[in-house]
């Protein structure tokens, strides 16, 4: 049998790590929470489903997130899968600003059973109370169990390749 030299690798850096892992395409999401009067939500593609019995999802949020510390101590988030078309609000969500409390209700939402903000138009949505959260580097792994689900818009979901935001077809190509 013959044997395959392997391929140089490029030095393990973080930029590096992410180039490797912007080859796993994602689906692209806004993770909203509330406490009391206050709303906050975040661009997230670091999400999973974890199991089905409990029905568990997860979310990863970086710790100088804005949304981190109000997720943390309102225990309730809701996840908004995106559609192409809200291509606009991922970017709003991901980019740093001064007035990010105010995004959510300059855009307008409505909430399901935590109370977490559910944005109008979205492909599905997941509404989830915190059951567990872990150490993950400069992360925190949020593990929610789903409280309420439902889809949203019949259209194609918005993804995210190598970088950049593309189509099921453009990917596909």
């Amino acid at each position: 049998m013959d044997s395959v030299k392997p391929k140089a690798s490029a030095p393990l850096t973080k930029e590096h790590f992410r180039r490797v892992m912007g080859q796993f395409a994602t689906g692209v999401t806004v993770v909203t929470t509330r406490l009391g009067d206050e709303v906050h939500g975040l661009t997230a593609n670091a999400v999973c489903s974890v199991s089905l019995e409990p029905l568990l999802v997860l979310v990863c949020v970086d710790h100088a997130a804005d949304t981190h510390p109000l997720l943390e101590k309102s225990g309730v988030f809701a996840v908004n899968i995106l559609s192409q078309e809200q291509e606009d609000l991922s970017r709003l969500f991901a980019s740093p600003t001064e007035e990010k409390a105010g995004r959510l209700q300059a855009l307008g939402y409505r909430t399901a059973v935590t109370g977490a903000p559910i944005i109008a138009g979205c492909l599905a949505y997941l509404d989830c109370r915190v059951v567990a959260a872990y150490p993950g580097g400069d992360h925190t792994i949020f593990v929610g169990r789903v409280e309420q689900a439902e889809i949203g818009a019949d259209a194609p979901p918005l993804l995210f390749f190598r970088g950049h935001y593309t189509t099921v077809r453009e990917a596909e190509g």
